[in-house]
């Protein structure tokens, strides 16, 4: 009997990450969900399951991993790949409403606690050799300020505690966290991020079979990078 294919479930399908994590996982044998506002079920194949979902509800990332189970199984890799920002002005970030304030901090916290929460009681069903792998997609703002981003900061830097926490207390059953964010040469954040650098390493992260640093710093064509001390 052939061996199952191995699940990814990606949650947030934009244009640029989404897409290309897709490729790269779906080139390698992976069957492919992904979870977000923007597809349309109708259009999943037998190895693409498309699953439409709010991530401001909570109850749509469950509602996402019980789907992607019933149909390809339990996903050994899952990558958070969702984000939101509301801008206020640079010089009065508490402009923001509370609403507005509550919407991205839903999305780029709430649901992601979820996600990993749902990973984690996936993961303890899989095999051993599963990649057993949780990527977040981050970026600068856990250690740097912008302040008319003060949504995505506050979200940004709970959402890498997290990541952080689980990377250390997962890591003797051998699951793996990550918080990846690129960055240019330099260290200094790269606003027009490249999907393909991504995808290598994300690829890359879930093939290791060991914990790395969970945050993941990386340059495009370099591959990880730690500025911590730059």
């Amino acid at each position: 009997m052939a061996a199952k294919a191995p699940v990814v479930l990606i949650l947030g399908a934009g244009p640029n990450i989404g897409h290309a994590v897709a490729r790269t996982f779906a080139s390698n044998g992976y069957k492919v969900a992904v979870a977000a506002r923007s597809v349309k079920e109708a259009n999943s194949t037998d190895t693409h399951l498309n699953i439409p979902s709010d991530f401001t509800k909570t109850n749509d990332v469950v509602d996402a991993f019980e789907k992607v189970k019933k149909v390809f199984g339990i996903p050994s890799v899952v990558v958070y790949n969702v984000s939101a920002s509301t801008l206020t002005p640079a010089e009065d970030p508490f402009a923001l409403t509370y609403s507005d304030f509550a919407r991205d901090i839903s999305i780029n916290i709430h649901s992601a606690f979820v996600a990993a929460q749902q990973a984690v009681l996936g993961f303890a069903e899989l095999e051993a050799s599963a990649a057993r792998t949780f990527i977040y997609t981050g970026n600068v703002l856990n250690v740097a300020i912008l302040p008319r981003f003060i949504s995505q900061g506050v979200g940004k830097s709970g959402a890498a505690h997290m990541i952080w926490a689980s990377s250390t207390a997962y890591k003797d059953r051998g699951y793996k966290f990550y918080y990846a964010d690129e960055r240019k040469a330099d260290g200094t954040p790269k606003y027009r991020v490249s999907g393909e650098a991504h995808a290598r390493l994300f690829w890359e992260l879930a093939n290791t079979k060991t914990q790395g640093a969970w945050l993941q710093t990386f340059v495009e064509h370099v591959g990880y990078k730690d500025f911590a001390n730059e």
